[in-house]
């Protein structure tokens, strides 16, 4: 199962967390671990592109971590999509994916 942990502070979201291993199916095929992978770190290059400094990140297999240093109405808007995007796949695959707040 993959773990994804949102913390916010003073309204803003401030750090997410990604770890585990969906097993949704084998490696190599598992849509829904490419799913998150995929909206995770799409988000991470739009927000890079907008300014380098909004965020931190470190990434290695199975883990992600989010720091989200600046806010702006793009940065944030970018960041709730992802959310969106994670807690509508977290509804359909409810046995491979868990939100935590």
């Amino acid at each position: 199962m993959t773990t994804i942990t949102i913390k916010k502070k003073d309204d803003k979201y401030h750090y997410i967390r990604v770890e585990g291993h969906t097993e949704y199916a084998d490696e190599g095929y598992d849509i829904v671990c490419a799913s998150i992978s995929c909206i995770c770190i799409t988000t991470i290059n739009a927000l890079i592109s907008i300014d380098e400094e909004c965020v931190v990140y470190t990434e290695k297999d199975g883990f992600l971590e989010i720091g989200i240093m600046k806010h702006s109405d793009v940065i944030d808007k970018l960041i709730e999509n992802m959310l969106s995007l994670l807690r509508q796949l977290a509804h359909d695959y409810p046995n491979f994916i868990k939100i935590l707040r």
